[in-house]
């Protein structure tokens, strides 16, 4: 008698799974590719090829890209005292990482650009003592992105230290390796891959981030303007060919970057035996 390998319900659950996506996502992101065809090519490009459009394209991808990279070196520190150190209030400050996940984006950028306007708490102080300006400059975009990306990291590198096998460390040092050649060549390792999830999670929330941001980005044209800004402008000025372009643009633009990177991942992945 032949013995079936595949798992009881698995016809059910995997039409289920199949219905609920094309419901949420492919329906949505098809219907968008549709809209986009009604436009002509020449029409696409003149779109895309305005001076206002790739401005914003820029302040998007690098504020996010900038935004990611620092989150992603203080949610490793972050992650590593609360696996690696007892103190006092750890529990509460384990808690407080997941505040950017409960609080509405729009509350955060209000927050944010209260303390860091030029008469804030904190912008008053960079002001003076720096001559650094925060609110309505792409770097109060990165403030904000910084704000809702770091539970990312923090989530995604946490699960893996505490999984992780200190007598790894302890027979490295027996070995004579310094603390730093066993961070460098045992701990990191294992750890980067985990790392560049967080990374890769953190920038592609931030490119598409909307509320937190326009409250202290000044949302000024060439300047600090984001993508999603711009998306939500054109289609209040019932352009919404244009709208529809741009959305597709940075689906399209999003979704290489993110490709790239899970390759990246693959290939560390790889090279560090994991898979």
């Amino acid at each position: 008698m032949r013995q079936s390998h595949v798992i009881q319900g698995f016809a059910p659950t995997l039409g289920l799974t199949v219905v609920y996506l094309s419901l949420v996502v492919l329906i949505p992101l098809s219907t968008l590719v549709v809209k986009s065809w009604q436009l002509s090519f020449d029409d696409y490009l003149k779109v895309i090829g305005s001076e206002r459009v790739l401005a914003s394209f820029r302040v998007s991808f690098v504020t996010s890209l900038v935004a990611a990279t620092i989150t992603s070196f203080f949610g490793f520190i972050i992650a590593w005292v609360l696996v690696r150190y007892p103190f006092p209030g750890k529990r509460f400050l384990d808690a407080l990482i997941d505040l950017p996940f409960a609080l509405p984006t729009a509350v955060a950028g209000i927050v944010l650009a209260t303390i860091y306007q030029p008469n804030g708490i904190f912008g008053e102080f960079l002001q003076n003592a720096l001559d650094l300006k925060v609110a309505y400059t792409p770097l109060g975009i990165v403030v904000a992105l910084i704000f809702i990306g770091i539970p990312f990291v923090v989530r995604t590198v946490e699960p893996v230290l505490q999984e992780f096998d200190t007598t790894m460390e302890e027979a490295a040092s027996s070995l004579g390796a310094s603390r730093w050649q066993v961070f460098s060549k045992v701990v990191f390792p294992n750890i980067f891959p985990a790392l560049l999830t967080g990374f890769a999670l953190s920038f592609a929330r931030g490119i598409g981030e909307y509320g937190s941001v326009i409250f202290i980005a000044g949302n000024l044209p060439y300047v600090s303007e984001v993508v999603p800004l711009l998306i939500i402008t054109k289609l209040e000025q019932y352009d919404y060919g244009g709208a529809t372009v741009i959305a597709l643009t940075m689906l399209v633009a999003s979704f290489l970057l993110l490709f790239l990177i899970n390759l990246l991942q693959l290939w560390v992945r790889r090279r560090s035996g994991q898979v």
